[in-house]
């Protein structure tokens, strides 16, 4: 199994990148939007945790920052109705440890925030996901206090009440917390809004 990959960015894509190891063997490696948009630029060094998808009609590598999220990659394939290519945009929208807090808070509608994920298909993959969590140990908080939330979700928040298109405000905190990821809300707040207003997004 392929679990590690290091190489050079020879080429990025909407949703890949082409990764040339030391060898000279090139593989599409699919990301997380996060991941995306902290690749470094054409001829830089880049390195993956990585999981292959095998089907009857193609070979996928998908790639991620952190063994953790590989391991939760792994996790949400285990979930009826969610294939590779959700369980990555599950994870360009959460980060391991917001599945939890999800989890803890009963918040089913976070999942429909996710591209592609309906309100009927968000309640069966939470009622899942409850159970997975449970059945691999990982720890859900009983209680989760009010700076717990999702810090991209807050900034989200308020970065659309202050009048930002979701898309601009979404594209600019993920720029931002891919740089920083342990921002505060506030943080993360004030780096978007310089991102948006340099017209970077």
């Amino acid at each position: 199994m392929l679990a590690y990959i290091e190489g050079r960015v020879l080429e990025r894509t909407e949703n890949s990148c082409l990764l040339v190891t030391a060898g000279g063997v090139g593989y599409e490696v699919f990301l997380p939007e996060y991941a995306l948009a902290a690749l470094p630029p054409q001829g830089g060094t880049a390195a993956f945790y990585t999981s292959l998808i095998v089907r009857e009609d193609a070979q996928e590598l998908f790639g991620f920052s952190s063994w953790e999220e590989r391991q939760t990659f792994g996790l949400l394939l285990g979930i009826n109705r969610v294939g590779a290519r959700t369980a990555l945009a599950i994870l360009s929208l959460y980060r391991p440890d917001d599945l939890p807090r999800i989890v803890a808070e009963d918040d089913t509608t976070a999942l429909t925030r996710v591209p592609g994920i309906g309100r009927k298909t968000a309640q069966q993959i939470f009622l899942e996901l409850q159970y997975k969590l449970k059945s691999s140990g990982a720890p859900v908080p009983s209680q989760v206090s009010v700076s717990a939330p999702s810090v991209y979700r807050d900034a989200l928040t308020g970065l659309t009440n202050l009048g930002y298109d979701e898309d601009s405000a979404s594209g600019a905190l993920r720029e931002a917390l891919a740089a920083e990821p342990d921002l505060g809300v506030g943080e993360a707040l004030r780096k978007a809004l310089r991102l948006l207003a340099k017209g970077k997004l």
